[in-house]
């Protein structure tokens, strides 16, 4: 288990998935990564810092979002 941090660029409140961009990696996106259901998804703005962690490394569909900071 691994945590990253990474930037909110997108957030579906319908499936509660996100689109993070990984920090330090300026052209790959991580797309439909879920996010945990005790945020509030007006803590969900674009732009805003996230913590994610991969249960494994080498699978972004293994990785949840737990946090969001300024």
């Amino acid at each position: 288990m691994r945590l990253k941090k990474g930037v909110l660029r997108n957030f579906n409140s319908g499936n509660y998935t996100a689109t993070i961009q990984l920090a330090g990696s300026y052209k790959v996106y991580l797309e439909e990564v879920a996010v945990a259901r005790n945020m509030s998804a007006s803590e969900m703005i674009t732009g805003r810092k996230v913590a994610v962690v991969f249960f494994d490394e080498h699978s972004p569909r293994e990785a949840v979002v737990v946090a969001v900071y300024t």
